[in-house]
């Protein structure tokens, strides 16, 4: 079994920044892609941010320039470091992992495991 856990969400003002950081323990592995994805209350859940084993990193044009996402696979963390940030990016966060290659990123349905998520609250 694999677990994720986020941490560093709270509350902003418009302009501020933020970095979220996931852990992974149990299972051990190399995750082909960590990745981050938010959900804002009523819609659906939406990529953020990849980065695959290798280091190539991809992001949704809402938050390209904006949000870097990095990983230490020696300590099993992905971060996600977040500035110039506005009302718009409040939503839950989550840490996803896909344990295999598969070609595709932006889909959550790819993933394979996820973790509890943690807020991000970006106020005007």
């Amino acid at each position: 079994q694999v677990q994720l856990v986020e941490s560093g969400g709270g509350l902003v003002q418009a302009g501020g920044s933020l970095r979220l950081s996931c852990v992974r323990s149990g299972r051990t592995f190399s995750p082909s892609v960590m990745a981050w994805f938010r959900q804002a209350p009523g819609k659906e859940r939406e990529f953020a941010a990849a980065i695959t084993w290798s280091g190539s990193t991809y992001y949704a044009d809402s938050v390209k320039g904006r949000f870097t996402i990095s990983r230490d696979n020696a300590r099993n963390t992905v971060d996600l470091q977040m500035n110039s940030l506005t009302p718009e990016d409040t939503a839950v966060y989550y840490c996803a992992c896909q344990v295999k290659p598969r070609g595709q990123l932006q889909g959550s349905s790819w993933y394979d495991y996820w973790g509890q998520g943690t807020q991000v609250t970006v106020s005007s």
